[in-house]
């Protein structure tokens, strides 16, 4: 008895596993408008696998269709969802490429700088990614003015800058904890040239009155510190103004 109720519970178990399995398997399709409402559905859902095989079958299906475009474009979109941003970017360049009057290529703009955004890296390695992503939401922005994407690209614009910043800004501080300063300054320089709207626009030029300390322009590097304490109180490079600014006054006196 004890071994047939094993038996039962363990199929019981299985049933309900291949049951909910079921349940995120692509729905029947009576019709092309029906597969492109479908897929759409399953991307409100977040159910992105789903979604890419419709749109997949659907593109398969109606290679001149009306919304050939849309589906293309929402198929970048899945695969962003899935997080195959080579892919992703494949679509979005093909919208671009071939649709490119599309009510859809504005998006597919925005969406390519995202996909693009997917594969970079942090600061500490290489950004052909983020420059990439970069210049991409620039194009956008260029090309789709008044877009509802706009807003959001200015801010993933902001994004990208500060992290190529950081990655120069990060550079000279090690540079200047090695007494490299010659091109420690050149980095320091190139952030305030290139990103000074970024926020380590602030440790650039923390970095740059450190150079001018070492260089005996005290008087300036004290004034130019002590400004970095006022205009950042209470944040953690403010706090290192004032040490750096306290042992030159030290030096100086």
């Amino acid at each position: 008895m004890g071994a047939r109720w094993r038996a039962w519970t363990a199929l019981a178990a299985l049933g309900l596993a291949l049951a909910g399995c079921g349940a995120s398997t692509i729905p029947a399709v009576h019709s092309e408008p029906e597969r492109l409402a479908l897929a759409r559905r399953s991307m409100t859902r977040g159910d992105w696998n789903i979604a890419v095989e419709l749109l997949k079958g659907y593109i398969a299906n109606n290679a001149g269709g009306a919304d050939i475009d849309i589906a293309v474009e929402l198929l970048g979109e899945s695969y962003i969802g899935i997080k195959d941003h080579p892919q992703a970017a494949i679509e979005f360049e093909r919208v671009l490429r071939d649709y490119p009057e599309s009510d859809s290529s504005a998006t597919a703009a925005f969406r390519l700088g995202e996909a693009y955004w997917g594969q970079s890296r942090k600061s500490d390695f290489d950004q052909e990614f983020t420059q990439k992503a970069l210049e991409q939401w620039q194009s956008y922005l260029r090309g789709y003015p008044g877009h509802w994407l706009n807003a959001e690209a200015d801010r993933r614009v902001l994004q990208a800058r500060t992290r190529l910043a950081t990655k120069l800004a990060d550079t000279g501080l090690l540079y200047l904890k090695q007494h490299l300063d010659g091109p420690a300054r050149l980095y320091f320089e190139r952030v305030l040239a290139d990103y000074a709207d970024t926020p380590r626009e602030a440790e650039a030029n923390f970095g740059l009155a450190v150079l001018k300390g070492r260089a005996g322009q005290r008087d300036e590097a004290v004034a130019e510190l002590k400004a970095l304490e006022q205009r950042l109180a209470g944040q953690d490079l403010a706090k290192r103004a004032a040490r750096e600014r306290a042992r030159l006054e030290r030096k100086r006196g």
